[in-house]
């Protein structure tokens, strides 16, 4: 079965379902603390640029390679060189590992959505404590763990069956206008807040004592873990693109989409703190513990709390759609799966994986213990772990072997070919895009990755 079988029904499906990939759960919980922290508008303007001039042309090329093969990550590498399939498992391996705690992400998500409906009280009384309840502090969280998460992978298994055209795409082109409303709903309530000025100030100046070489290493990182270049995903949704669509105004559209989402995001979170008085910061401690200061002291605040964790719910399932889908492709495409039983095995071992994501937030096995507190432990958790390996590891090799397979084993005029077949481009964009893949790219991600894994600096 060929994934070139299925097709998008229209361009917009195509842009909107992109976008939803790349536009999650980093964008909004872990952008605005970038952004914070790297200098505010200075450091939102280093991103953009960094967009524009890396991540599109990165995500150009796997588009072009999944519409040209019409295959799956693996498969799409291996049409052309079967020595090269190896950066299309990069990515599957990476897809799969992420969306094992993805999916106990959003079962967090969905129980602070209700918490903040039903119980709003009982997460201000200590939001530390409560969240440390979440995690399983004080035993194992068969709710947090198990049933929420359940929850949000029923959800995205019910989009994933149904396919592309009549899944994915129809369920992106409700949720991704409806993440965008969210979003300009809570910008205008934080922009109003008392002492948000400040914030909004903040985030329009240019602060160079803040900016660092660790900020453009966190810009650089953002960038391209935010368009979802190395997890094959791009590969997988441009084998559904047809030949007469426009590849590179298509991706334009998508890294404005994505980088409006995440800017917004940063306006709507930094002015809050500013009007809260406490301090940004990124991750999930910062959005499940900080952030209950921020509505506690907001007028309507559990309201508007939840309208926050439904924008992370969009944000989260629309990302985990896709690269879920990439490994579902993989597996039906390379072996001749059954589509639906390909995404029930697969639900079922990264719903086991995840559980053992989040208990291990707070439970050391080789003592037997819960800890009481969520500060992290003094070693790596099985979940750190997990994290680490995909975010300085196996995304930036993923993404630097694809660099090197497009820049010089996969012949520039195919590749062009592919591109400019929607359409041809002015500026010797062509030149400009050799450039970058052969040379500009491939030297952003070797930096990102020696200082993740040699010099312990985070840059995801």
């Amino acid at each position: 079965m060929e994934n070139n079988k299925q097709q998008w029904s229209s361009g917009l499906g195509f842009i909107l379902a992109s976008a939803g990939s790349a536009a999650g759960l980093g964008n909004i919980w872990k952008f605005p603390g970038r952004a914070y922290e790297g200098g505010g508008g200075l450091f939102i303007l280093v991103y953009v640029v960094i967009v524009a001039l890396l991540g599109a042309p990165l995500m150009i090329m796997e588009t072009a390679l999944g519409r040209n093969t019409g295959r799956n990550a693996v498969g799409a590498y291996k049409s052309v060189s079967r020595r090269w399939s190896i950066a299309g498992w990069f990515g599957v391996i990476t897809g799969f590992i992420v969306s094992c705690y993805y999916i106990q992400l959003g079962g967090w998500v969905i129980e602070y959505f209700f918490s903040y409906v039903f119980n709003s009280g009982a997460v201000y009384a200590d939001p530390k404590a409560y969240f440390g309840a979440v995690l399983g502090s004080g035993g194992f969280p068969v709710m947090s763990a198990v049933i929420y998460p359940a929850v949000f992978l029923g959800i995205c298994v019910y989009v994933l069956i149904k396919g592309v055209s009549q899944g994915i795409e129809k369920f992106s082109m409700f949720a991704m206008p409806a993440l965008v409303m969210l979003l300009f709903i809570l910008l205008i309530r934080s922009v109003t807040l008392e002492g948000s000025k400040a914030g909004i100030k903040y985030m329009l100046s240019a602060d160079f004592e803040k900016f660092s070489l660790q900020s453009l290493l966190s810009a650089l990182g953002q960038a391209f873990y935010s368009l979802s270049i190395g997890l094959g995903i791009m590969i997988t949704y441009g084998a559904y693109l047809g030949k007469n669509e426009n590849i590179v105004k298509n991706t334009v559209y998508i890294c404005l989409f994505d980088t409006l989402i995440a800017v917004v995001a940063a306006f709507i979170i930094i002015p809050a703190v500013f009007s809260a008085g406490t301090e940004a910061g990124a991750g999930g401690s910062f959005v499940f513990v900080s952030l209950a200061e921020v509505f506690k002291n907001m007028p309507s605040g559990s309201v508007f709390g939840a309208l926050f964790y439904l924008l992370l719910f969009f944000a989260a399932v629309t990302s985990e759609i896709s690269i879920f889908e990439a490994a579902v492709v993989f597996a039906t495409n390379e072996f001749n799966f059954d589509r639906v039983k390909t995404i029930a095995v697969l639900s079922v071992i990264m719903l086991a994986v995840g559980v053992l994501y989040t208990i291990s937030q707070v439970y050391v096995p080789l003592k037997g213990i819960w800890f009481d507190a969520v500060d992290g432990l003094a070693f790596p958790s099985f979940g750190d772990c997990l994290e680490l390996l995909t975010d300085r590891f196996t995304i930036p090799v993923g993404a630097f072997l694809s660099c090197i397979f497009a820049g010089y084993v996969w012949k520039s005029k195919s590749a062009l070919g592919e591109i400019e077949s929607g359409g041809k481009y002015p500026f010797r964009f062509g030149g400009y895009w050799l450039f970058t893949i052969r040379y500009l790219a491939p030297a952003c991600i070797f930096v990102i990755f020696v200082c993740g894994i040699f010099f312990g600096i985070s840059v995801s």
